[in-house]
């Protein structure tokens, strides 16, 4: 037997909090998406398209690119999507032994 088939049959600490974990994680996975969401309507275009072509020079914002706003969205983007998956794959493991 493993660990989380342990768990799955400690009998009153897992009946009676079953519903209530799982619910409290659809809240906060559902909080989640709603941010993702957001995150990603307010990141800004990626600006290095078709200028890249045209030997634009470097300037003193593009060298100081982990300070801005842009940066700060796509490591949020990333820490939030991270949290997604992990709360994803709990829920398919809870339905899967459950």
């Amino acid at each position: 037997m493993d660990i989380f088939s342990l768990l799955m049959a400690s009998g009153p600490f897992w009946t009676a909090w079953h519903n209530w974990i799982k619910y409290v994680l659809l809240v906060i996975m559902a909080l989640c998406a709603l941010f993702i969401i957001l995150v990603v309507m307010f990141q800004p275009g990626n600006s290095q398209g078709i200028s890249a072509l045209g030997g634009t020079t470097e300037t003193f914002y593009g060298k100081n690119k982990s300070k801005t706003f842009e940066h700060k969205m796509k490591i949020y983007t990333v820490i939030s999507g991270i949290i997604f998956t992990i709360l994803a794959i709990t829920f398919a493991i809870i339905a899967f032994f459950a």
